[in-house]
């Protein structure tokens, strides 16, 4: 079966009894690994450990799709359940997935990872369709899950963040958990044995170049339809390696916080100052005079449209095989040019 977002938590901490096989896949890799070394532990607390874990190749698993099967059906030689572990796996191992779950022999786990697999994959489908079989998907964050992970890292560290830290976080983290954890493990760091409060300037100090470096300069240019500001963004992206999708992904964020607040003065019958105000992870304080702005100039049909471009301009990237990067500047300059 796929597992619901909501229920994914307590996967990750307690494995349903009778499981013997779990997909961990999507675009956020960090996170996929992050889930998929958390399932592994709970059968191998040792994930290096050559008696209770398997890590056959793909090419050998492609070949002779039985090997799984057969290490399935292996006794650890420590005793307990053995762990085998199939990584970057695609579609090519579906067949081998394929005979693991017909084949109820052993009682070992198969944790596989793959990338982001689409509704249509053969792989996907052959879990999810696992009477004892779990398929985990694992995309980018939203606010919810940025706070969550904010507050997970921060207290563990006996740490809290100030309000507008804590916007600010969520606002330049995402894209990729294991970039984030590394980053907010980095604020951890840099506070030391400085327990106070989060300041802003500390935020801000540690978090931004790496994690969102120009990200946000590029979504907030977009919907002011700052052409100048927009291609020095961009440029400056290209350059740091920084990924298509993630800029797309951010703009849809910021679109989408602009379409909650024109429904809200719509339904409460506020001004744009107003709804900013009312906007939750709220806007932060240096912030709000853009976004206000931006509320202003952006009606609701017409952040619909540029949110059915994104859409368009993500397929785009994912599917067609032409340069991502032209695909996003084309559909980030396409909307900042609807913005003047």
């Amino acid at each position: 079966m796929k597992v619901a977002p909501r229920d994914i938590e307590a996967v990750c901490r307690s494995l349903p009894a009778g499981v013997r096989v779990v997909l961990v896949y999507g675009r956020d890799e960090g996170l996929a690994r992050e889930r998929a070394t958390r399932i592994g532990k709970q059968i191998a607390p040792d994930l290096s450990d050559p008696f209770q874990v398997a890590r056959p190749d793909n090419a050998t698993v492609k070949a002779t799709p039985s090997l799984l099967v057969d290490e399935m059906s292996a006794i650890s030689m420590l005793g307990g359940r053995r762990l085998v572990r199939l990584e970057g796996a695609g579609n090519d191992m579906t067949d081998a997935v394929k005979l693991v779950l017909a084949d109820p022999r052993g009682d070992g786990l198969l944790l596989i990872t793959a990338g982001d697999l689409d509704g249509g994959s053969s792989l996907r489908k052959a879990v999810e369709g696992g009477k004892d079989a779990l398929a985990i998907a694992c995309y980018e964050d939203n606010a919810r899950d940025l706070s969550g992970l904010v507050q997970e890292v921060l207290s563990a560290a006996g740490l809290r963040a100030s309000r507008d830290a804590m916007a600010y976080l969520i606002e330049n983290l995402g894209g990729d958990r294991a970039v984030s954890r590394g980053e907010l493990d980095k604020l951890v760091l840099y506070k030391g044995n400085d327990k106070s409060e989060i300041t802003l300037d500390d935020a801000r100090a540690c978090v931004g170049d790496t994690a969102a470096f120009a990200l946000h300069e590029i979504a907030s240019a977009v919907t002011a339809g700052d052409m100048k500001k927009l291609e020095t963004g961009l440029e400056r992206a290209w350059i740091a390696g920084e990924s298509p999708i993630a800029i797309l992904l951010l703009l849809s964020r910021r679109l989408m916080r602009l379409h909650y607040a024109r429904a809200l003065m719509t339904e409460q019958n506020l001004g744009p100052a107003e709804a900013v105000e009312r906007l939750r992870p709220p806007v932060i304080f240096f912030e709000k005079p853009v976004f206000t702005a931006d509320l202003a100039r952006w009606t609701a049909r017409k952040i619909e449209q540029a949110l059915d471009i994104l859409i368009e301009a993500d397929l785009e990237c994912k599917t067609t095989g032409n340069p991502a990067e032209v695909i996003c500047a084309r559909a980030c300059l396409r909307l900042a040019k609807a913005a003047r």
